[in-house]
């Protein structure tokens, strides 16, 4: 198998990096990189590297396989591998004939991947899309756990979004989220109330944000006054309560949100492989 060391040097430096691959196979180890990785684990880093720069945007067309095997100087079948596992990933979508582009929340296939609530009788398409009702927006500092789980230090800026979806006009989602101020600088209740689509698109093409993956934490609780109000059930009715923090490229934590699911009609579906 063609191995060569990790890349590991800043953008500016990827058409370095591209011109020491070869599928000749195996080069010599860097001082301080013992481990070694499958060449077409290398191309893709690089092509998240593009990523990530913005290189290319979400619903860009990406380069075709030979361009990408010219520019890395590998074989199409390496950038193939690469960008199969990158389409696995939902970061890029093939289109038959077409070609790949870059995955956008906006897209059917992707914009709810993050939403695992599906309706007990029928699916998410005969229960139509879920209605958006935002209750409050506003700037804070920090607490101290959104600030931990947010990678910031406490006191810093955050956005907090309380916001219910509702489906078939039944209020079934109450959310709370938090995001880091910069990034999302100028976000609004009105910028929130008036995107049609996923939150998660609109993080896309108004603040440059994109979540590529999410770790979750559920267990079961009672409706404490507050929510049990909103959510249209009576104090103690049981409720799911779904944790997340969603990540953009590198791994760097760009959301924090609690979510209060009702499940008197709906169930949490993960799909395990």
């Amino acid at each position: 198998m063609d191995q060569t060391t990790p890349a590991s040097s800043p953008m500016a430096n990827a058409a370095d990096k591209a011109a020491s691959i070869s599928d000749a196979g195996p080069a010599a180890p860097t001082t301080g990189t013992p481990a070694f990785s499958p060449l077409y684990q290398q191309i893709k880093g690089l092509i998240l590297q593009s990523l990530q720069a913005g290189e290319w945007k979400p619903g860009d067309l990406i380069p075709s396989e030979l361009e990408l095997a010219g520019r890395f100087r590998v074989s199409q079948g390496t950038v193939r591998k690469a960008i199969d596992e990158l389409s696995a990933d939902n970061l890029l979508v093939r289109r038959q004939g077409k070609g790949t582009f870059v995955a956008t929340h906006s897209e059917q296939q992707v914009q709810y991947r993050f939403l695992r609530l599906e309706p007990d009788s029928g699916n998410r398409a005969s229960q139509g899309p879920a209605e958006r009702q935002i209750l409050d927006c506003r700037r804070l500092r920090a607490p101290a756990e959104v600030a931990r789980m947010l990678g910031l230090r406490s006191g810093e800026p955050v956005f907090e979004v309380r916001r219910v979806l509702s489906f078939q006009g039944v209020p079934t989602i109450l959310e709370d989220l938090w995001l880091p101020g910069d990034p999302f600088k100028g976000l609004s209740s009105e910028t929130l109330a008036n995107h049609q689509g996923a939150m998660y698109a609109l993080f896309e093409s108004q603040f440059g944000v994109r979540m590529v993956r999410a770790n979750e934490k559920l267990k079961a609780v009672a409706a404490d006054a507050e929510s049990a109000q909103t959510l249209g059930v009576a104090p103690g009715f049981p409720l799911l309560s779904v944790e997340r923090v969603a990540y953009t490229y590198n791994d760097t934590p760009m959301e924090y949100r609690r979510g209060l699911y009702r499940t008197d009609h709906h169930h949490y579906h993960n799909e395990l492989s």
